[in-house]
């Protein structure tokens, strides 16, 4: 296969702009995603997500390209106030399927390919989560939440009316999740339905109950979508992923895959019963004999290395088909022949396509540089979005071995904007491993001076910096305010291999800080632009840890470099950790075991008990609805600074998650969060 290089707006460009990247550029971008090529190749649909400041919330449209017309220009498909997504074309390519809320609920509706007038397809009772097509197109597999124990959609809607009627606003709990994310449980599940498209292109009556009896969430929660899921090439059966854990799912990842018939002849029958881990994703292959699959081999871990499988449907025989790639895979796609699957995955900094012949496991690059994000396959095409540190996402066609980009969706809002360069480098960190880092030169950068520097650490723990286009945390917004960026891959970071990515398991205090302290030696060494004495160091989540962990083990002035620190939705009691977040089984995976039992290894990490050799300022953010990590963890952090005497502020969103979402909330993190660094780097610079 014919590796493409980076395609894109040049860097002679970017740098010929004439004002910095700004928070409100970020929060007001334009996000292009769920690209679907029209079965043909000849037209691509894609969702767009659009942000209205004044009302602050974002609204998503969908849009077309023709890609037989050189000089098309894209045309939106829904108008202003109507919110759709989820665009999928019908097999005769004749019509667009999407979601909308446009009815006052999530519905399907469809839109002729010649662009007439939207349709409703579905009327139901319920929100339709997602959905897929069968291969006939004549009826639809969809996802709702119900209550598993009632018979019909309307039973459902009834309760839900009647609990929202109630006086007494208590609820009564007997397991585990009591609240997974952001929300609480209300006791449905989401599960799959089969409803047949009439003459009418319209559905009537009830769909078909898929999955009754299944007690788990198809597609899975809070971010499954369609893709744990899809048809046979025949359309008589429904491949589908689920956890049925019962009390035992908050420290159970043992996903296992599905097969159903669509005519109710028998219920679900379990084809993965054998392996304890997590398998998911299923994908047929054209010919319906066999089905691709991802799976896991340690239970109880979710970053344990996704291989791909092959299951021969008829005599059962599985075989692991990439067993020399360390990498993990990605949701998959094959080709009409059968003989190459496509997916992408983390790569030392890059987020590639890659393809994987099936019979020999060998597994090439297809498209490189920055992040490749959704794809799709259809008449000898593939199109995806692709994003850099330097670029928002925009679409790409690869054909015959050469790629065109075919969308500059954002070209007038960053009109005249100038993307900061950025370089990777490596160095020697723990167990002497090569570990890998990004810098990004601020905004304005001239040779000879010193820059005060964010150095930002990463989530997850198993995560990574890539060459992408965050939303949260972007580069960018720190250089275009003067800041040279730091960012280091430590271990435990995707990309790199899962014995590099499982090295943090245990080690969450030791492994990763050594690498950081190491990386952050390296780039003042290397990059002498990096102002050493005005450095401040941020993170979330994981980072959030870190942060708070740094404060008690690498401080300043004695001998640590910050002026600063910012501690978003950050752990500070690990113990606790436990007992308040909802997902047992990272927990359980990354102490090895359960804090009554390995008490030592709670406490070993623990920032709470270093609170005393606190001393460098810091602000605080957490999200109210942050169920992860909840706010008794910022709350905390926050004390903690403030008893002890050192300047600190806290920020906190009574409205927001894990995430912050709302755009003027973006807005206000990153405002907070750059006053924060300019007061303890800049203190003579006016703000």
């Amino acid at each position: 296969m014919l590796l493409v290089p980076l395609a894109g707006r040049p860097a002679a460009a970017a740098e010929a702009g004439t004002r910095p990247f700004t928070p409100k550029d970020l929060v007001t971008l334009d996000r292009l995603s769920e690209p679907q090529l029209a079965p043909d190749g000849r037209q691509i649909a894609y969702t767009m997500r659009e942000a209205n400041l004044e009302a602050n919330r974002a609204e998503r449209s969908l849009w077309r390209l023709d890609l037989a017309q050189p000089a098309a220009r894209p045309q939106r498909l829904t108008g202003p106030g109507s919110n759709a997504w989820s665009p999928r074309w019908s097999p005769d390519g004749r019509t667009l399927y999407f979601l909308s809320s446009r009815s006052g609920s999530d519905q399907v509706w469809s839109l002729p390919a010649d662009m007439g007038e939207a349709r409703p397809v579905t009327s139901l009772p319920l929100d339709v989560d997602n959905f897929r097509l069968s291969p006939d197109g004549r009826a639809l597999a969809l996802s709702m939440a119900v209550f598993i124990d009632c018979a019909d959609l309307a039973c459902t809607k009834q309760r839900l009316t009647e609990r929202a009627a109630r006086k007494a606003s208590g609820k009564l709990y007997e397991e585990l999740f009591v609240r997974h994310w952001d929300s609480w449980s209300d006791g449905r599940r989401s599960q799959l339905f089969l409803a047949r498209i009439e003459a009418d292109g319209a559905v009537h009556g009830e769909p078909h109950w898929l999955t009754r009896g299944i007690a788990g969430d198809v597609p899975s929660r809070p971010d499954g979508d369609d893709s744990e899921y899809a048809f046979a090439p025949d359309g008589r059966t429904v491949y589908f992923d689920a956890r049925v854990a019962g009390a035992t799912e908050p420290w159970s990842t043992n996903f296992d895959v599905y097969a159903v018939a669509v005519d109710g002849a028998a219920p679900p029958r379990n084809l993965t019963a054998d392996n304890a881990a997590w398998d998911g994703y299923p994908m047929p292959a054209p010919d319906g004999q066999r089905l691709y699959y991802l799976a896991m081999k340690r239970p109880q871990h979710e970053s344990d290395r996704f291989a791909v499988i092959e299951l021969d449907l008829a005599s059962g025989r599985r075989r692991e088909v990439d067993p020399g790639w360390d990498r993990s895979a990605g949701p998959l796609r094959i080709s009409d022949d059968g003989r190459t699957l496509y997916t992408s995955a983390d790569d030392r900094g890059e987020h590639p396509l890659f393809t994987i012949d099936v019979a020999s496991g060998k597994v090439q690059r297809l498209a490189a540089g920055g992040h490749i994000g959704e794809f799709n396959l259809a008449a000898g095409r593939i199109a995806y979005a692709r994003d850099t540190l330097a670029a928002p996402a925009d679409l790409y066609l690869l054909e015959g071995g050469t790629e065109r980009r075919v969308t500059d969706v954002n070209a007038e809002r960053l009109k005249g904007v100038a993307f900061a360069a950025f370089e990777s480098f490596e160095f020697k960190g723990w167990n002497g491993d090569r570990v890998h880092g990004y810098v990004v030169k601020p905004y304005g950068y001239e040779a000879g001076r010193k820059y005060p520097v964010a150095f930002l650490v990463h989530g997850g723990p198993q995560g990574s910096w890539l060459n992408d286009f965050h939303y949260r945390w972007n580069p960018q917004t720190y250089a275009g305010a003067g800041y040279a960026v730091v960012a280091i891959d430590f271990h435990g970071s995707t990309g790199y291999g899962q014995a590099f990515t499982d090295a943090i398991s245990g080690h969450w205090g030791d492994r990763p800080l050594q690498d950081l302290q190491a990386g952050w030696a390296a780039a003042l060494a290397q990059f002498p632009f990096l102002a050493g004495d005005r450095a401040c160091a941020l993170g979330a989540s994981y980072g959030g840890y870190m942060i708070n962990w740094i404060a008690g083990n690498w401080p300043a002035p004695a001998s640590g470099p910050w002026k600063c620190l910012v501690s978003h939705d950050g752990e500070l009691d690990t113990r606790m950790g436990y007992y308040n977040t909802e997902e047992l089984w990272f927990e359980e995976v990354e102490n090895e075991g359960t804090p009554w039992r390995e008490a030592a290894n709670y406490e070993r990490y623990n920032p709470v008990n270093h609170v005393a050799d606190w001393t460098v300022p810091m602000l605080v953010i957490h999200g109210a609805n942050d169920y992860r990590l909840p706010l008794e963890q910022g709350l905390g952090v926050f004390t903690a600074l403030q008893r002890r005497g050192i300047p600190s502020q806290l920020l906190v969103f009574p409205d927001e998650n894990h995430w912050v979402l709302k755009p003027q909330n973006s807005l206000q993190w990153h405002e907070t969060v750059q006053a924060w660094l300019d007061r303890w780097t800049r203190p003579t610079q006016p703000r």
